[in-house]
């Protein structure tokens, strides 16, 4: 996260509110709702990414989705068992 803070005043429904405080634990509310925000922000540049690539080269097809995800297993088996 950033070195630099701020403090915000935000509005949120209380039951929201209340579990994010219990799940903050020992950091805090405010960390537990960084941390969430930042990877919305995450998310939000990936979604960014993926429109402006199926943009430039089409839309990514269900089977190449599997395809990739195939690969992504293989690779990870392999990584296993070459590390025993």
């Amino acid at each position: 996260m950033s070195e630099t803070t701020g403090k915000y005043s935000i509005t949120m429904p209380r039951d929201i509110a209340e579990a994010a405080r219990a799940r903050g634990g020992p950091s805090g509310l405010s960390a537990y709702v960084a941390a969430a925000v930042a990877r919305q922000i995450e998310r939000d540049n990936l979604n960014e990414l993926i429109t402006v690539a199926e943009a430039e080269h089409g839309t990514i097809t269900d089977e190449e989705v599997q395809a990739l995800r195939d690969q992504l297993h293989q690779a990870q088996a392999q990584g296993g068992a070459n590390a025993a």
